[in-house]
């Protein structure tokens, strides 16, 4: 039953599949400038959408951000060839949201205005502040991008059959340029609605492949899971943990820290909670994001052991993106050239929103927080600062293009734990103490944010990640002298302690300004009045 042919991983016609592929991308554009041309004057529609969205609309619309390239090719490829160990991408990443609902969600609505920074600075000094937040933000959206590109070339490398890295990388500055096309023409209103329908289509795409799956074990999923034993060289240990991180336990733990925490501290999450009217808007929005990335990562399940059974191990390995062809690669087993033209075409679409909310976050950082704010002292007019975030769109897609290239290869669900460590390190303690410490100040901010940014990126660039192995960024050279794969168990603990020892070694504290942000933040009260301007 398993598919070894090599050869054949090509997949059909190319021209057919580009065709398919470039179909969605044209619909996309057109609902982008269809919707979102007219209405990108202010800093509000660029960057809010206008506040437009209903919470059941923000709800599938940040399933449509959060379901990415990672979730849907990611998590499938890691299933199929580690197993269980794969699944630990779906859990945490699905409990992550318990975090970011129960703690995070509506008093950050309530708090800010536009961006992470406004919530973190209310009570605070605001340069040094502004400057830590918006340079963590932008650090974050980077490492977010480098998996978003990566899975990008791999996916168009699948559907073309190219295996030239030269190729791919052209493929991904294609990526890029559509990127900065959809910012600069669509702003976040924009951006909002290709990601709405594309998490409508990627779950139904989804389902419809883990339907198929299952029609052939009579929708029985221990035959599932058996057949998964029978077809992997790996036998039982498919489905026992520890496959992958056997030799590595405090990586496992490591990573799992990352997951948990992370999404709480995603900055192109945070903002879709300011697209929102009103906090109990935001706080149903969760809701809705929770039900439906929940039932996707169920399907992600099905997905990885399908592809195990009728892909296999060694076929996935060896195609155009490894690890990343597992669904595209079942796709075509079970529905030949149409379903993967359509499930590549959902994938590209998933990729296409996400990025482009990743740079809308960080071009807002930095024209709302840097330029705005700290450069010119509050003082530019909303046209400025809209036209210096359409400039910094542009920087960030060029710089991105070339991450992209760099970590291309890389397993995206991987590369994105990567992003999540940096969050949860950089922004989750300055968050967490700014919204529920009275005593929190300037210091122990500036102090978290730098601390726990400078930690993570630090730990993970003398990782295996970036050199050292066959599977590193830089397999020619070795510099690795940190021993695991994601750097959460150091960082983020750090992070929280710099933001303790900043605060206590500080005298600094504003009891008025402490006092209306929490009334604000647990009420809403003056919220309104805030976000208005």
């Amino acid at each position: 039953m398993t598919w070894k042919a090599v050869p054949d991983m090509q997949m059909g016609n190319p021209l057919l599949n580009m065709g398919i592929f470039a179909l969605f991308v044209l619909i996309t554009l057109v609902i982008v400038v269809r919707v979102a041309s007219r209405a990108n004057r202010t800093a509000t529609d660029f960057y809010a959408g206008g506040r437009a969205f209903s919470g059941r609309q923000n709800g599938i619309a940040i399933a449509g951000d959060y379901l990415s390239a990672a979730s849907f090719l990611g998590i499938a490829g890691a299933v199929a060839v580690y197993g269980y160990d794969g699944l630990l991408y779906s859990i945490g990443f699905l409990v992550a949201w318990l975090v970011a609902l129960l703690l995070v969600a509506e008093p950050l609505r309530n708090t800010g205005k536009y961006t992470m920074a406004d919530v973190l600075s209310f009570r605070m000094k605001q340069r040094p502040v502004r400057t830590a937040a918006a340079t963590s933000t932008m650090a974050v959206s980077f490492f977010y991008l480098l998996a978003q590109m990566a899975g990008a070339g791999g996916l168009v490398a699948l559907l073309m059959g190219i295996t030239d890295h030269t190729q791919q990388g052209l493929v991904i500055a294609l990526v890029g340029v559509l990127m900065i096309v959809y910012v600069l023409v669509g702003g976040m209103k924009g951006t909002t609605w290709v990601q709405i329908i594309k998490a409508v289509l990627l779950i139904l795409g989804a389902g419809v492949i883990c339907i198929m799956v299952m029609f052939h074990f009579g929708f029985n999923l221990s035959a599932l899971l058996g057949e998964a034993v029978a077809a992997s060289p790996d036998g039982v240990r498919v489905i026992e943990p520890m496959l992958q991180y056997g030799k590595d336990p405090l990586s496992f733990v490591s990573l799992s820290i990352a997951l948990i925490f992370g999404a709480a501290g995603l900055p192109h999450v945070l903002m879709r909670f300011y697209t929102v009217p009103t906090a109990k808007e935001a706080r149903r929005s969760v809701s809705w994001a929770i039900g439906l990335i929940g039932a996707f990562y169920l399907f992600t399940l099905i997905l990885g052991y399908g592809a195990a059974i009728f892909v296999g191990k060694e076929a996935i390995l060896a195609a155009p993106g490894g690890v990343n062809a597992a669904a595209p690669a079942l796709a075509f087993k079970l529905g030949g050239e149409i379903l993967l033209g359509v499930i590549a075409g959902v994938a590209f679409a998933t990729i296409l929103a996400v990025v482009a909310g990743l740079t809308i976050t960080a071009a807002a950082s930095f024209a709302h927080d840097i330029y705005n704010s700290v450069l010119k002292d509050g003082t530019a007019t909303p046209e400025n600062e809209v036209k210096v975030a359409r400039i910094t769109a542009v920087v960030i897609g060029v710089i991105s293009i070339v991450g992209g290239v760099a970590a291309n290869g890389q397993n995206i669900a991987f590369l994105v734990s990567l992003a999540f460590a940096v969050a949860a390190s950089a922004n989750l303690p300055s968050i967490l103490y700014s919204l529920y410490w009275k005593r929190f100040n300037t210091r122990g901010s500036v102090w978290s944010i730098y601390g726990g940014l400078i930690s993570a990126v630090g730990l993970i660039a003398f990782s295996p990640v970036v050199s050292g192995l066959k599977s590193s960024m830089f397999p020619m050279v070795n510099f690795a002298w940190f021993p695991l794969t994601n750097p959460a168990l150091i960082s983020v603990p750090l992070g929280f302690f710099l933001g303790w020892l900043g605060t206590v070694t500080s005298k600094e504290f504003d009891a008025a300004k402490q006092s209306e942000m929490e009334v604000r933040s647990m009420t809403g009260a003056g919220a309104e009045k805030a976000v208005a301007h």
